[in-house]
């Protein structure tokens, strides 16, 4: 799991368990529409995981962008 994640608050944590707030907070996020860069490993997955509810998460780099590029060049070959 190479790459990193891109990862915005789309809810707000009010209303929501202290340990929902900590881990927002432990990712970087301060609020509705911020977004944050993190390591693809499986720590960040298991906090954004507990949080999924509350954020939209976009691979960048790593496999995904491989992917993407190879295609590409298959394409004009």
């Amino acid at each position: 799991m190479a790459g990193k994640l891109r990862v915005t608050q789309v809810k707000s944590s009010i209303s929501h368990i202290a340990r929902n707030r900590a881990t927002l907070k432990a990712l970087g996020l301060r609020g509705i529409g911020s977004t944050v860069e993190v390591p693809d490993n499986d720590a960040t997955r298991g906090m954004v995981r507990q949080v999924r509810f509350l954020v939209s998460v976009e691979e960048t780099g790593g496999a995904a962008e491989r992917g993407r590029a190879s295609a590409g060049d298959q394409e004009t070959s």
